[in-house]
């Protein structure tokens, strides 16, 4: 079995800074210490992944191993990031998990027809969120085989 790569990064796409808080205490209570980065929506997203704007350093943006995309955001919203993302081939093998408070089963459908890897609804407790970033982290970096670009 692999050991965790700590290398790994992780792009968080959401709006709201305390979840992205959350997110990264919950990791680092599993004993993650992956490079867990944010960017606040679709647009950020797609300038992370093209490094443009502000992300045009390659260097200090480095393609994720993983994406936690939320799907309601303003501007340009998960659902819309998740369908251009999948457009690129060059993208199109990094695993994005859809990380939401939506439960909805058009979104959940609409979701994975878009390609989505995975959909996980937000947790309500942080010992619930603890459990699920355990989960995830094993599977996502621990199991899983990942793309070289992902490594």
């Amino acid at each position: 079995m692999k050991t965790l790569d700590t290398a790994r990064t992780i792009l968080m796409v959401d709006d709201d800074l305390d979840d992205y808080y959350l997110v990264k205490e919950a990791l680092l209570e599993n004993g993650m210490l992956n490079d867990l980065r944010l960017v606040s929506d679709g647009m950020e997203l797609m300038d992370y992944l093209f490094h443009r704007g502000k992300f045009t350093d390659s260097e200090s943006s480095p393609l994720p191993s993983l994406i936690l995309l939320d799907l309601n955001m303003p501007g340009k919203d998960g659902r819309e990031a998740l369908r251009e993302l999948k457009t690129y081939p060059m993208l199109r093998s990094i695993p994005v998990v859809v990380f939401t408070t939506s439960s909805d089963i058009d979104d959940i459908t609409a979701c994975y027809e878009m390609g989505a890897s995975s959909f996980i609804s937000k947790p309500n407790t942080f010992d619930s969120l603890i459990d699920t970033m355990r989960t995830l982290g094993k599977y996502w970096l621990n199991v899983a085989e990942l793309p070289a670009h992902a490594n």
